[in-house]
């Protein structure tokens, strides 16, 4: 009976074995290049030839301001999808859950997390295509009805909101479900204890649905704040342009453009483990914050 057991347990570790391995050579194997952001880096001699720096590229990137900046925005383009998107996937779980008709609820789930495996080239060109100045049909149409041209894509103002809004749209489908499956766990017989003390809808979202989610919308939120500072290089990139670079550019165009086009592989190698560090603090910081206050966190 033991001897089946071990052997029922080594093919389990046989099949974890692949994707153990995998998750090694993408995501661990290549920290070994992080090495280059304390060299003087010269692509041709390699990790071991080269000078090395000790921490002069990180004085040399804190002193540009074009890093501020860049931090800054992400900062800010982070923090008002944290503001905005965060609660964007909970209201939708929350009306599809009041939607009784099997097949119309069925609809609306896959209308909603269908972006979400569209990839930034295809959402860009949408984009472009609906809200470009001149050319995009929303323009077009508001144009042939008299009325002035939105500059969606070219006002920086405009292109904040544009930007949060095609975010919103992608991700919070796939959120959702994430909560719908959380509300499938809550005992149906708390709501109909409920009704039978006279609650209405919005009494038994509030005391009954919105705490049945509530460990799921902890682990969740300590996610979004440990990725403050990390931020998707598609996005910035394919929506962004010269107009609105100011608040466009962000740290992973700003890795972009002095690592790969400048070809200084060390300042664009320090920025990115400083953007790490930094996002890995906002995540123990977020975690411990959660346990402490709500007893809930990711470990």
């Amino acid at each position: 009976m033991r001897t089946g057991r071990l052997s029922n347990i080594r093919q389990l570790y046989l099949l974890l074995a692949v994707p153990l391995l995998v998750l090694f050579v993408f995501s661990y194997l290549p920290m070994v290049g992080l090495i280059i952001a304390f060299q003087d880096y010269n692509i041709f001699k390699g990790f071991f030839a080269s000078k090395w720096a000790g921490f002069a590229v990180f004085k040399e990137i804190f002193s540009m301001q074009g890093f501020w900046a860049a931090l800054r925005n992400t900062f800010m383009l982070n923090g008002l999808n944290l503001i905005v998107g965060f609660p964007a996937p909970i209201i939708l779980a929350l009306m599809l859950n009041e939607v009784r008709g099997r097949g119309i609820k069925r609809t609306f789930q896959s209308t909603l997390y269908l972006p979400h495996f569209l990839s930034w080239a295809i959402i860009g060109s949408l984009a472009v295509e609906l809200l470009a100045d001149n050319t995009g049909l929303v323009n077009v149409f508001i144009k042939s009805h008299g009325g002035k041209i939105i500059p969606f894509l070219s006002e920086q103002w405009h292109w904040l909101f544009t930007y949060q809004g095609i975010g919103i749209w992608q991700n919070a489908g796939w959120a959702t479900i994430i909560y719908l499956s959380s509300l499938t766990a809550i005992n149906p017989e708390l709501y109909e204890a409920a009704e039978v003390d006279g609650a209405g809808r919005w009494r038994k979202i509030w005391s009954i649905t919105l705490p049945g989610i509530s460990s799921t919308m902890v682990v969740l939120l300590i996610l979004q704040v440990g990725k403050i500072v990390n931020i998707g290089f598609e996005q910035p990139y394919i929506i962004g342009n010269d107009l609105v670079r100011d608040f466009a550019d962000v740290i992973s165009t700003f890795v972009y453009r002095m690592g790969i086009l400048s070809a200084r592989y060390n300042v664009g190698a320090a920025a990115g483990l400083f953007q790490s560090v930094v996002g890995l603090f906002f995540l123990l910081t977020a975690n411990a914050l959660a346990r402490r206050l709500t007893d809930t966190g990711i470990w």
